[in-house]
């Protein structure tokens, strides 16, 4: 079968070639792949861990059933499915059922193939945060993938969202996901917030966490800024008052027996009644990776970039 792999003689480090259909274990079903999505950690991560050549990367990919787990876990062959994993970029892929969504028959595959990653984060860390109904939540990193699902659900949930964008053109875009406010950065916030989900990490980070109100807790996701976190000392004195705040890390993959079918199947729902927008700002065939990579790693994406499988 044809997939996506590391090539690091390519510009995008990317490039297509044949290999070995996937073996299935009883548990998994066999999906044929129609969409995929990029995140910007596996890209990256790529380059910077220096994979072997012939790795087959991807974390998100949507299609189609077709072999079901001889177990009988997960959906019937036929079913449209989306998919979390690790070596999604290719025509077939073997998926656990804890780790597969059922999504309506039309359903778009490349809206399906931006949920697993940047859908399940924002949905996770926002639970973690507790009920939201008038606090204060900030997203940093807000016109990314995580950051657009999360302003978005964090809005549903009844929170006052507060976006943070450096870019001034997405500003009336996030507030049409539901941001009450758009800042530039995290230092421009003048009102304290409860909560932060943070994508950008570095001086961002530092800054959101000068924010918190007392008891505030901010979830460290992403770290697209790859710059280092350096807080002062007393930024993390605790005297019972304003400074009683935390910092937490997040890893989607942390536990490998969680069960994301439940909040896949949701989130692949609301995408196909439209009542969540993917965000794809960038979408062409497989065959174009390399165009779709080096937009991701120049910065030039705000959302999620969608390959479709030919």
């Amino acid at each position: 079968m044809r997939a996506l792999v590391v090539d690091h003689a390519s510009p995008g480090h990317l490039s297509m070639a044949d290999v070995p259909a996937p073996r299935h274990a009883a548990h998994e079903a066999l999906v044929r792949v129609e969409a995929v999505s990029l995140n910007f950690g596996e890209v990256y991560g790529a380059i910077r861990s220096q994979l072997p050549d012939g790795t087959v990367l991807g974390w998100d990919a949507a299609g189609v059933v077709v072999q079901a787990a001889a177990d009988g876990s997960g959906p019937a062959e036929g079913e449209r499915v989306v998919t979390l994993g690790e070596t999604g970029w290719a025509e077939l892929r073997a998926v656990p059922a804890a780790r597969l969504g059922t999504a309506p028959q039309d359903a778009d595959p490349g809206a399906l193939s931006t949920v697993p990653v940047a859908g399940l984060s924002a949905l996770h860390v926002l639970r973690r945060m507790g009920p939201l109904l008038g606090r204060r939540v900030m997203v940093t990193g807000a016109s990314g993938g995580v950051g657009r699902y999360a302003v978005q659900l964090a809005a549903r949930s009844g929170a006052h969202v507060v976006a943070i964008s450096r870019n001034p053109a997405q500003a009336d875009g996030l507030r049409a996901l539901g941001a009450h406010e758009v800042h530039p950065e995290p230092a421009a916030v003048r009102q304290p917030v409860s909560a932060v989900l943070d994508n950008v990490g570095g001086q961002y980070l530092v800054d959101a966490f000068a924010t918190l109100s007392a008891g505030g807790i901010l979830y460290s996701v992403g770290h697209s800024s790859d710059a280092d976190v350096v807080l002062s000392p007393d930024a993390l004195l605790g005297d019972g008052g304003r400074h009683d705040r935390s910092i937490r890390t997040f890893f989607l993959f942390s536990d490998p027996t969680a069960d994301f079918s439940a909040d896949l199947t949701w989130l692949a729902a609301e995408i196909a009644a439209g009542r969540l927008d993917p965000g794809i700002s960038w979408r062409g065939p497989w065959t174009r990776h390399s165009e779709a990579v080096q937009a991701l790693l120049g910065r030039r994406l705000h959302g999620k970039a969608v390959l479709d499988l030919e």
